[in-house]
């Protein structure tokens, strides 16, 4: 996952008690690593894994799982085995800062979109996972925000990929990553959102944890109920980071987000792990 940029906005409204009550009896996780054992998985009804590295999925759909694979469709990444492909295509742009192994890519360019919905998607179903989970769809509207003329159509070209994709893909399971501005016009075509570093935030400087000043809190807050309240069948997830020992701090964030009617999860920023919640 990527620590994504977004637009300003207005403050939060209130949480809602039936959205709590609902969000404190769902489970999911997030594991980008091949270690974890199949029995850590036991508590977590939903599942994201990366693409490659990840522990046996059969075993997991077994266990009636909900398993989902993790694809980037705003980035490339230098070591997936498609990324010399798509840079011959002349479609990829500079380095994300935050992660310079990664770069941005041009999703307005139907190469991309066709190696998405032909290759990319499939190659995950037929490894068994039951749907997506799409990140990095926030930068094409930063870039737009950026510089509005070479990157014009940026926005409306990240949404017309997620609808694409369900189109073609109708009973796949679409979980979507932040991607906020994009949001009100695909909301309709995924079946859940996330909320990444709502409540805490990493530090890539200083290679650490903290908390989100209070504004930007509030405003991934609004947004994600606002995106409920339109469309109440839409599951909202968050994930946050926060320092594996500190079990005090875990079980604050927790509270916090099941307060607001989402469904969460703490972990650490290689997310390689299985970081259980502290005992209630």
């Amino acid at each position: 996952m990527r620590k994504g940029l977004f637009l300003a906005a207005t403050l939060a409204v209130a949480a809602g008690t039936a959205g709590a009550a609902a969000a404190a009896d769902e489970r999911w996780v997030v594991v980008y690593s091949e270690k974890p054992a199949v029995a850590e998985f036991r508590d977590y009804g939903l599942v994201v894994l990366d693409s490659v590295h990840h522990p046996p999925i059969r075993p997991l759909l077994e266990q009636k799982k909900t398993v989902i694979g993790y694809i980037s469709l705003g980035e490339v990444e230098n070591y997936r085995d498609y990324y010399k492909a798509v840079e011959a295509e002349g479609i990829l742009y500079e380095k994300n800062p935050n992660w310079p192994d990664s770069r941005y890519i041009d999703v307005r360019d139907t190469r991309w979109s066709r190696r998405v919905i032909e290759e990319l998607v499939p190659r995950l179903l037929h490894k068994g996972f039951q749907g997506i989970f799409i990140d990095t769809l926030d930068n094409p509207g930063e870039l737009e925000r950026r510089d509005p003329v070479k990157f014009k159509g940026m926005t409306e070209a990240a949404a017309n990929l997620v609808k694409a994709v369900r189109r073609h893909y109708p009973r796949m399971y679409i979980m979507l990553n932040r991607s906020y501005e994009i949001l009100p016009a695909v909301e309709g075509q995924i079946d859940a959102v996330l909320g990444e570093s709502v409540f805490t935030e990493i530090d890539f400087e200083k290679k650490a944890y903290r908390l989100a000043d209070t504004k930007t809190y509030q405003q991934q807050v609004k947004w994600l109920k606002e995106a409920k309240a339109r469309r109440p069948a839409l599951k909202i997830y968050t994930l946050d980071y926060w320092p594996p020992t500190d079990a005090a701090g875990i079980a604050r964030i927790y509270a916090e987000q099941r307060k607001n009617g989402f469904i969460p999860y703490v972990s650490v920023k290689d997310l390689d792990r299985v970081l259980k919640e502290p005992a209630r």
